[in-house]
């Protein structure tokens, strides 16, 4: 079974209907889902959606892990295979890749996902496939 692999950007923009990723994320995510591939978020991904929700009290970060066992998507732990690998892609990108950036790429990469679900549009030769979800366009 094919592995999805979902960044944080893509999880608020679900959640948040007036995110300008919601529609596109929710595709892509609806997608993967109807194609029966298995879904992770990333342990460090997991803890930035929930930044947040902890701001606004439990309820809302009750509504985070009920849409998450609904997809269903697991969260992945970074172990010290992904830790290296992280520091690895960060050295290797410099700037361009944020270390908690790295640590989604490097889940993907040691868990030999299919396809890694992002907002962010600046990732490229990356050791994964990256599927951005473009947002809508503003005027």
């Amino acid at each position: 079974m094919a592995l999805t692999i979902i960044d944080a950007g893509v999880i608020i923009a679900i959640l948040d209907s007036s995110d300008a990723h919601h529609a596109a994320a929710r595709e892509a995510v609806a997608s993967a889902r109807s194609r029966g591939e298995e879904m992770a978020i990333p342990a460090s991904a997991y803890a930035e959606v929930l930044v947040g929700p902890f701001r606004q009290g439990p309820n809302a970060v009750a509504k985070v892990d009920e849409f998450l066992a609904a997809l269903p998507a697991r969260v992945e732990p970074a172990t010290r295979q992904i830790a290296a690998t992280a520091a690895r892609l960060r050295a290797q990108h410099g700037t361009k890749l944020r270390l908690p950036d790295a640590l989604v790429v490097a889940t993907a990469v040691e868990l030999g996902a299919a396809i890694l679900l992002t907002t962010e549009a600046g990732w490229s030769s990356l050791p994964v496939p990256v599927a951005v979800v473009a947002g809508a366009a503003t005027t």
